[in-house]
């Protein structure tokens, strides 16, 4: 197929481009937040084609429509920092869901019936119970889970109007090789500035689960391979229970071989206004596709931390 990938160069992104390019035809459009550096490897590649553009850019996004025949895309353009969507709207409004609006108005132009959206947990807010697709009344606590939820209702429409056929994904943090964010980048880097003391936000007990990035593009190609008329939305999880950010610090620790680091916690229940500090998974749905994650929550972060020091 001819694939077109927003966001293409992130983190999540590239490690689907991988193994989109084996059978497939990509063209790849990033504005190139994070640099080159997760693409470069794919610049020589026959299959792959890369545009720098916006995807808020309608006219530019619709010349690349026009120019090539798509069949599929792949949307994973959005701010990928929730953390730093915190000091206001509009990076979640512009990066988030009007990436997403404008992706629209070009499919519609275009005839292109075909998309895979990547939506998030936060979608659902701080809830307690166990969380499946159908559980009612979302209600986000986060500028980035409110762009999410205006775009998946967004899609909704469209699918509605323009007969499309679509696959969302709801899934946790994701993490694996080329990681650019989050707790454990950043335990990483206070303990390479001080390996004797290590900052945590809120009290350390914050528990969630992470999800393998090879897993997770695994049921992407999956669960889009044969994809069909009307909207699919799934929970994509791991397998037990999550991860505190307290073992996500010892396993850090464990990692670097480090000794007598002092813990120094900044307090409340959560990291930052909007963080959603638990929440669990039912990936009932999911697993009966035959999908199912090679790595547990806990596997996930220590195998993510040996990627991330062994760069």
């Amino acid at each position: 197929m001819n694939i077109l990938v927003t966001g293409g160069a992130g983190f999540i992104g590239s490690n689907l481009i991988d193994e989109l390019v084996i059978d497939n035809k990509v063209i790849c459009v990033d504005k190139l937040n994070y640099g080159m550096s997760n693409i470069n490897h794919l610049l020589n590649n026959e299959n792959f084609k890369f545009f720098g553009i916006d995807v808020t850019d309608y006219d530019a996004l619709n010349e690349i429509f026009l120019n090539h025949q798509i069949d599929m895309v792949y949307h994973l353009a959005a701010n990928s920092d929730i953390k730093q969507g915190v000091f206001g709207s509009e990076i979640d409004f512009k990066d988030t869901f009007l990436t997403t609006k404008v992706l629209l108005d070009v499919m519609k132009n275009n005839n292109v019936k075909n998309l895979f959206f990547s939506s998030t947990s936060a979608v659902y807010g701080d809830k307690k119970e166990v969380l499946n697709e159908l559980t009612p009344d979302l209600r986000p606590v986060s500028y980035y889970g409110g762009a999410k939820l205006a775009s998946e209702a967004f899609i909704s429409s469209f699918t509605a109007m323009c007969d499309m056929n679509v696959v969302i994904f709801r899934f946790p943090n994701v993490i694996g090789k080329r990681l650019t964010h989050g707790v454990i980048f950043d335990f990483i880097n206070k303990l390479k500035n001080d390996p004797k003391k290590l900052e945590i936000l809120g009290n350390g007990l914050q528990c969630k689960p992470y999800i393998y990035v090879s897993d997770l593009v695994d049921a992407i190609i999956k669960l889009t391979k044969n994809i069909k008329p009307g909207i699919d939305i799934y929970n994509i999880s791991v397998i037990g229970n999550g991860t505190t950010v307290n073992e996500i610090a010892d396993i850090v620790v464990d990692e670097m071989k480090l000794e007598n680091v002092k813990y120094e916690y900044t307090g409340s229940d959560r990291g930052w206004k909007g963080d959603v500090p638990k929440f669990s998974y039912d990936i009932t749905k999911v697993l009966k596709t035959g999908w199912k994650p090679n790595y547990n929550s806990n596997e996930a972060v220590r195998k993510t931390v040996k990627d991330v020091l062994g760069e």
